[in-house]
């Protein structure tokens, strides 16, 4: 999911909360979402470890990229191109289970 689209269907989520939700929901998604930029720092830096892939949740990527030593450095060149879009994808998620929840909630 590229950046636009993410932002887009945030937007839309929170206008269809009234104001007590809509804050609820942003304070919410702002203490839980990933920040893209750190997650592609993890990459960085620890990415041979698959710390990057662990942090997104993808605990089985993170462990082969572990044991292969991020595909031998290949598997962490390739993350620098999709762990931005899987952190906004993860974020997307988290966002949905938030909204879901302030909507069930009264105020």
């Amino acid at each position: 999911m590229d950046r636009h689209h993410y932002d887009r269907e945030i937007v839309d989520m929170a206008a269809s909360l009234t104001e007590g939700q809509r804050y609820k929901f942003m304070e919410l998604l702002q203490r839980e979402a990933l920040n893209p930029v750190e997650v592609f720092g993890w990459n960085m830096w620890l990415g041979w470890l698959g710390i990057d892939r662990f942090i997104v949740g993808d605990i089985v990527l993170g462990v082969f990229k572990l044991i292969t030593l991020g595909g031998l450095g290949i598997w962490q060149i390739v993350d620098c191109f999709l762990i931005g879009n899987r952190a906004r994808d993860k974020n997307y998620e988290t966002a949905l289970d938030i909204y879901e929840h302030v909507k069930a909630t009264r105020g």
